[in-house]
């Protein structure tokens, strides 16, 4: 075989030897994008493309170790949203529910996550100088109590906020941290002034009432201590 036979062959072999592996890398590269599409969704909320509570929980821990006090997780809860539910409708309802959640997410932007908890409970994970947090959470209040337009009806939006940080709780304890803004944000519910409350070590700390937090149905005005962290 002359040499210029020779190195076409060689050339003929290598081309088939990378074509034959890259075969099943092209295939195992597909997989791996259908199952992370896969476990991304299964992350999101279906109603509204939030994430859900273990996404958020994922991503807010992470945030919290990297950033730091320069991390600030909010917790929000709708006002009187069961007797929307039960006066106009659980379409009605929804439409509360995506508006918040697109309102919500617009306003962490880039910097940071949205979630929806449960129900009528949402959270977001952001990072926010302690500078700007009167000025972000003020924002935050009078985009989510904008009226929402359902079918040409003006549906009246009632949100309570609390926000809290390791900053204010020398802690990056996930948990911790999201009691305070939970604990805050119950106690702006309960107060129903302000347009938030900033969560401390007391809202990370109080006491709960049958395994709810104060503010909760279900709880009265004199908590009993439970174990239950909720």
């Amino acid at each position: 075989m002359g040499s210029a036979l020779r190195v076409q062959a060689l050339f003929g072999q290598r081309a088939l030897l990378l074509t034959t592996a890259a075969v099943p890398l092209t295939g195992w590269t597909v997989h791996a994008i259908a199952l992370h599409r896969r476990l991304e969704t299964a992350h999101r909320d279906q109603l509204t493309g939030l994430h859900a509570r273990p996404g958020y929980v994922q991503h807010a821990t992470r945030r919290l170790n990297r950033h730091g006090d320069k991390t600030m997780l909010v917790f929000l809860d709708a006002v009187g949203f069961k007797a929307i539910n039960d006066t106009l409708g659980h379409d009605v309802g929804n439409a509360l529910i995506i508006a918040i959640a697109s309102r919500l997410e617009q306003w962490v932007g880039d910097d940071g996550i949205a979630a929806r908890l449960h129900g009528d409970e949402f959270a977001a994970a952001l990072t926010c100088p302690v500078a700007d947090r009167d000025r972000r959470l003020a924002q935050l209040h009078h985009v989510l109590h904008q009226p929402v337009d359902v079918d040409g009806q003006a549906v009246d939006v009632a949100v309570s906020i609390g926000a809290s940080s390791p900053s204010y709780l020398h802690s990056r304890d996930y948990t911790y941290v999201l009691r305070s803004a939970e604990g805050a944000m119950y106690e702006h519910k309960r107060e129903g002034t302000g347009l938030y409350r900033i969560g401390t070590a007391k809202h990370a700390n109080e006491p709960t009432v049958n395994g709810r937090r104060l503010g909760r149905r279900g709880t009265t005005a004199h908590p009993l201590a439970s174990e239950d962290p909720r």
